[in-house]
């Protein structure tokens, strides 16, 4: 057993906040592309593997160390919150192919940039929080987390009350209450890995 393997955990939690901007970004890339949708939830899946890999060897690094950079119970909450994210962001990857989507709501394309500016704080604020020097860049990027989930809130609403007003058929409210919800769970994971650095930086800085 270790004593301490920091890098470890910085690099496992840098990479998964990668591996989630790029996924987000296919995630955009599918919405205004639904004709791609198949090819890019191939993609977004192997990337949702790499983000399960990264948490396995997370967990399994918290087995072998005696001191860590974060208390055991952070560490754990991180990358869990991390992986929530990808997870959902997978789950509405899966609903566009499996759908077939051929017209995408613009409520859609809204959530799915929202959710990508959202992974890219998320990116920042993870690099930062390993230099408590950056505290307040760190909380301003939380900030910026918690908005960008309001916005996607908003977004969610628009999408459905749309499909109300335009009195679409229960088969169409299914699916874009399917695609639309994981999205903007996926933006409520987010909020979620915000809270849990802002936690962290309260508690450390």
């Amino acid at each position: 057993m270790s004593l301490t393997r920091d890098g470890v955990f910085w690099n496992a939690f840098g990479s998964h906040a990668a591996v989630t901007v790029q996924a987000a970004g296919r995630l955009v890339e599918m919405m205004e592309h639904p004709a791609e949708a198949e090819r890019i939830a191939v993609e977004i899946k192997e990337l949702e593997h790499k983000g399960d890999a990264l948490t396995h060897e997370v967990v399994s690094a918290l087995h072998q160390t005696w001191i860590t950079p974060l208390d055991r119970e952070e560490i754990h909450a991180l990358i869990s919150s991390l992986d929530d994210v990808l997870d959902y962001l997978h789950a509405a990857s899966d609903w566009m192919a499996l759908y077939a989507v051929t017209e995408v709501q613009a409520e859609a394309v809204n959530l799915a940039r929202i959710l990508l500016k959202a992974a890219e704080a998320i990116d920042q604020a993870v690099g930062a929080l390993k230099d408590m020097k950056q505290a307040e860049k760190t909380l301003a990027l939380c900030e910026t987390i918690n908005q960008l989930e309001h916005d996607a809130d908003r977004e969610f609403r628009r999408g459905l009350a749309r499909l109300l007003k335009e009195r679409a058929n229960a088969l169409e409210v299914i699916q874009w209450r399917d695609i639309l919800g994981a999205i903007e769970g996926a933006t409520d994971r987010a909020e979620d890995v915000a809270n849990i650095i802002e936690g962290i930086v309260l508690e450390h800085s």
